[in-house]
């Protein structure tokens, strides 16, 4: 099981980012999806989880902000984010329990700064 995630880079407050996770060696649409982030110092910590038949969760945090999706097709997770903050900054990782096992992709970089 592969999960390469993408998107992240470095923006200023208030803009937005889009990342995408691709998830391979997996039967994508049967499995609840998740991003964490984990900001330097601190411990990694849950951002959002999108269930099989697309019901959504958010950290308090980033909800109203934040949107995870989905594409079965493309067996593909995103999350858009917007009006980004400083204290948003971490490495984001996409996750996915499958076959007994838990998956972490390698990680992109969000950085909010001015």
């Amino acid at each position: 099981v592969q999960l390469q995630a993408s998107g992240g880079g470095l923006v200023q407050p208030g803009e937005s980012l889009r990342l995408s996770c691709k998830a391979i060696g997996i039967n994508f649409r049967l499995y609840a999806l998740r991003w964490y982030r984990q900001a330097p110092g601190k411990e990694r910590e849950f951002v959002a989880t999108i269930s099989s038949d697309g019901n959504t969760d958010y950290a308090d945090s980033v909800k109203g902000r934040f949107t995870i999706g989905r594409d079965n097709v493309r067996r593909t997770l995103s999350l858009e984010m917007n009006n980004l903050r400083p204290e948003d900054t971490a490495v984001y990782y996409c996750n996915v329990d499958a076959r007994g096992s838990t998956y972490w992709g390698r990680g992109t970089q969000v950085t909010v700064s001015s």
